[in-house]
């Protein structure tokens, strides 16, 4: 093959890096450095069983009440009005729609127990630290552009298909909104409250504590609410590597053109989406939109409460 000439006018025509050349090696590092992932695949692997063990065991009438309550404690009653039709409708969907919604929802729990678990103390240091928080910005807004189906390839090498993968690939999606959000809750806390404290003696762990978490929980909230919407919205993706779920369903109805297995799989999503952020949403209620009330004098606790009071 005759040397190509080079085009001033269109220079990148005849420059070659072969860069997909050298970043194909990351296939081979990914089998060599396997084992290394192993502990790690374990950990996420055994988490993912409990949750789904724990869910599947209650019955979908008991766990339907569980959440109704759970909502009117974090949201109020309409929101638990709403909770509650959204879960009768979901569980009517299909005979297997509520037990495929329980496996995608221990899929999104374990995946959002493992972003709280890396992201809190990613963003508190990142709030924290100016330095810190530079050198992590182009990782975050790296992980919330790159398309899903890149990083699909080295995690399948590295882990294998199957729900422990979709949890890692789900991490890595919904992962930046906690960080980013958990230090701009940290940062927005104003200074003057944390130099009153400072001058009544309280040490940076006390700070940190008493006084910055507290002020910044609204907006952590708010963090962990866009980290379970994105993990949502990848069960479809992950359903590509063998994870099972309600993403499945939609994934097998696209291969057999089933619009029937499309729809119910995809009602069940938007149903649990509408769930988990009406309960999210409700737990970061202000004092006001509680009347000004501690969380243990509304909603059931508050009705258990004033009743064991009148027993009294």
């Amino acid at each position: 093959m005759a040397d190509k000439t080079f085009d001033w006018l269109n220079p990148f025509a005849s420059i070659d890096l072969s860069i997909g050349e050298r970043a194909d090696g990351i296939k081979q590092w990914a089998i060599s450095n396997r084992d290394l992932i192993q502990p790690t695949k374990r950990f996420l692997e055994s988490l993912i069983i409990k949750v789904e063990a724990a869910l599947q065991a209650v019955p979908p009438l008991v766990m339907l009440a569980i959440l109704v309550l759970i909502a009117w404690q974090a949201a109020g009653r309409r929101v638990a009005i709403v909770v509650a039709c959204c879960l009768v409708i979901l569980g009517l969907l299909s005979p297997d729609a509520w037990g495929l919604a329980m496996t995608t929802l221990a899929i999104v729990t374990a995946s959002v127990i493992a972003c709280a678990a890396i992201g809190l103390p990613l963003g508190i240091l990142a709030g924290k630290s100016d330095r810190f928080e530079s050198v992590i910005r182009p990782v975050l807004d790296t992980m919330q552009t790159i398309p899903a189906f890149v990083y699909l390839v080295p995690v399948v090498m590295l882990i294998g298909i199957g729900n422990v993968s979709g949890v890692v690939v789900t991490i890595i999606f919904a992962l930046p909104p906690l960080v980013r959000l958990t230090s701009l809750g940290i940062r927005g806390v104003n200074p003057s409250v944390v130099e009153a404290a400072r001058a009544f003696g309280a040490s940076p762990g006390q700070i940190l504590r008493k006084v910055e978490l507290p002020l910044a929980t609204p907006t952590i909230l708010a963090g962990l609410n866009q980290t379970i919407m994105l993990s949502l919205s990848m069960v479809v993706i992950a359903s590509m590597i063998a994870v099972k779920g309600l993403g499945n369903e939609v994934l097998r109805a696209m291969g057999r053109l089933d619009a029937g297995k499309a729809i119910v799989g995809g009602l069940g999503i938007v149903m649990l989406a509408i769930v988990l952020d009406r309960i999210t949403q409700g737990l970061g209620r202000s004092g006001r939109e509680r009347g000004h009330l501690p969380w243990w004098q509304t909603g059931p606790v508050g009705v258990i409460a004033r009743l064991i009071g009148r027993t009294n």
